[in-house]
């Protein structure tokens, strides 16, 4: 009975937006990533701030600033983003935001899997190089995907959660994963994402935008 209430655990996933994006980008096996480290940075990055603008713990000012709520998350990680965003003397756009916490985003969403008990670290092949990330059930790594799917459906109530891990999942370069396991008389994305709050289709948005000038500046 434990080992089924903790497989039910696993699957339903933590509950947080990055945790199920992280695992997304990965392959559930192997835990190889599907798109280069700036895009998935990036696409984290969005994911961690989409977690506090979810939980009322940020919020977008009318010219597009990051402003701290009122809430107070629960999560460690989540806690050190709204807190780095409070401390600022200035409120910094959310463009400044996904550059900054793109840096270490990759990193910090895997350590907390690992907390959590997604992911482990494999050995290292080279003494140089750090192990790879690996899922501890390929069932778990996978089921993010098919928590999208659900949200895609048109004969389901579209729950905001479910959008934006979408957007931002094909924001980061991962559509093509989307596309795959999507029923094709699916609910469009654009039309997942026009019924979501204006402060989150903006996070969105701006996420493509950087992931996307990330690849004409590596290109040119």
């Amino acid at each position: 009975m434990a080992g089924r209430s903790t497989m039910r655990a696993g699957l339903s996933g933590t509950g947080r937006l990055a945790d199920d994006l992280y695992l997304m980008a990965h392959h559930e096996l192997t835990g190889r990533p599907f798109v280069q480290p700036r895009a998935l940075g990036t696409g984290l990055a969005g994911g961690l701030l989409a977690e506090l603008m979810l939980g009322a713990s940020i919020g977008l000012g009318p010219d597009g600033a990051v402003l701290p709520g009122r809430t107070w998350p629960a999560d460690e990680l989540a806690r050190q983003v709204r807190d780095q965003i409070a401390g600022e003397h200035e409120p910094r756009l959310v463009r400044d935001w996904l550059l900054f916490l793109a840096r270490t985003a990759a990193d910090d969403v895997a350590q907390r899997l690992a907390r959590s008990g997604y992911v482990t670290r494999a050995g290292r092949r080279v003494p140089w190089r750090p192990g790879r990330w690996i899922p501890v059930d390929p069932d778990w790594a996978f089921s993010p995907l098919l928590r999208v799917r659900a949200a895609l459906d048109p004969a389901r109530p579209l729950p905001a959660y479910g959008a934006v891990l979408a957007g931002l999942a094909t924001a980061c370069g991962l559509g093509f994963r989307l596309d795959q396991y999507q029923a094709s008389a699916g609910r469009r994305l654009d039309e997942a994402l026009a019924q979501l709050n204006p402060c989150l289709r903006e996070l969105v948005a701006q996420t493509q935008a950087v992931v996307d000038n990330a690849v004409l500046s590596h290109r040119a």
